[in-house]
C-alpha cells in the first residue's frame, strides 16, 4: 500500500503568529521533513536574509523531538526541538500530531483517494453514517453536502428522475430534494412551473 502513496506526503504553508509576519512551508516526504522560513520585515538589518530550511529523516525527527530532558540538548537535536516547536506555533497542535503519525507510518489512505472515488463510496453509506462522517473534517463536511453526492442518493432512491425534478434541483439543490416527501415536491414543482410561466407572459 505504501508504494501509491506520492513522494510529498503533506505540505502546508502559512505566516507565523502576530506579530510576525514570516512566512513559513512544512513538507513531509516519504523520507525526510522540510521545514523551510522567509523572514518578512521592514527593518534594513532584515533585507538580505536568506531563506532557512531544515531537513531532517522521520527517524531522527522521532528520535530526536522528545521534548523531555531539554537541559541536554545538543547539536542536531536542538535543531528538531526547535522544528517540533515551530511547527505547533504556527501550524496547530493537530499538524503536529498528523505530522508525527505521517513519520510512524501511520498513513491515512482514505484522505487521499480522489473526491469522485469518494463520492461514489459514500452515496452507499447510510443517511446516519453520513451525517457522522461530515463531522470528521472539512474535506468530508464539503463532499457529504454537495450536489453531486446528493444526485446520486436521489438517483438510487428514485425509479425515474423526472425533468421536472432536475430543473426544481438546479434551484433548491438535490439534499432538499431528498428530503421534501411527495406532496412537497409536487407542490414546488407546480409552484416553479407557474413562475416560469408568468414569466415567460411578462415577455410576449
Amino acid at each position: 500500500m505504501a508504494s501509491w502513496l506520492p513522494e510529498t506526503l503533506f505540505e502546508i504553508v502559512g505566516q507565523g503568529p502576530a506579530p510576525s509576519k514570516d512566512y513559513y512551508q512544512l513538507l513531509v516526504t516519504r523520507t525526510q521533513m522540510i521545514f523551510r522560513w522567509w523572514k518578512i520585515s521592514l527593518r534594513s538589518e532584515f533585507r538580505t536574509a536568506k531563506p532557512g530550511e531544515i531537513k531532517e529523516t522521520h527517524e531522527d525527527f522521532l528520535d530526536n523531538s522528545n521534548l523531555q530532558g531539554l537541559n541536554e540538548v545538543t547539536g542536531n537535536r536542538w535543531f528538531v526541538v526547535w522544528l517540533t516547536v515551530q511547527i505547533a506555533l504556527v501550524f496547530g497542535a493537530r499538524v503536529l500530531d498528523y505530522v508525527f503519525n505521517l513519520c510512524q507510518g501511520k498513513f491515512d489512505y482514505l484522505e487521499r483517494l480522489s473526491d469522485k472515488l469518494l463520492l461514489k463510496i459514500i452515496c452507499y453509506l447510510d443517511l446516519e453514517d453520513i451525517a457522522r462522517l461530515s463531522q470528521t473534517s472539512s474535506r468530508f463536511a464539503k463532499l457529504c453536502k454537495s450536489d453531486s453526492l446528493w444526485e446520486q442518493i436521489v438517483q438510487s432512491a428514485c425509479d425515474t428522475i423526472t425533468p421536472d425534478m432536475r430543473a426544481l434541483a438546479m434551484d433548491v439543490g438535490w439534499r432538499q430534494v431528498f428530503f421534501t416527501n411527495k406532496i412537497q415536491l409536487q407542490r414546488q414543482i407546480r409552484k416553479k412551473k407557474q413562475r416560469h410561466g408568468k414569466h415567460k407572459e411578462k415577455h410576449i
